[in-house]
């Protein structure tokens, strides 16, 4: 029977350390964050704490569109002549520097 030695196991302050570098190398860059009402926010990593809130910079905000863009655009789609499927555009808008509150992010994305 094989047994560890305790000394292998890595110290919490070592997690820590690791985790802590493992965020360093996505400062700056540019991430998708998906919110749990449907809203998604692109922009560039500055802060993260251990409540998982993110603060990002250069940030847009997307939205789904709203029940009467859809119409709009159906209508729209109908009058051109055009068969298949609508496609509507998510609503964007710039929001500058904001804190995505942790309890709220379901999915984070690099920018690739």
């Amino acid at each position: 029977m094989a047994t560890e030695s305790v000394s292998a196991l890595p110290t919490p302050v070592e997690e820590s350390q690791k985790a802590s570098e493992y965020l360093a190398c996505f400062l700056n860059k540019s991430l998708h964050i998906h919110t749990n009402d449907g809203r998604m926010f692109v922009g560039q990593l500055k802060c993260t704490d251990n409540e998982r809130n993110v603060i990002l910079s250069m940030t847009y905000e997307y939205r789904q569109p709203s029940e009467s863009d859809i119409k709009f655009a159906a209508a729209k789609h109908e009058k051109s002549g055009n068969t298949g499927n609508v496609k509507v555009d998510m609503k964007k808008r710039f929001v500058g520097l904001v804190v995505v509150p942790g309890q709220y992010i379901t999915k984070i994305e690099l920018d690739g």
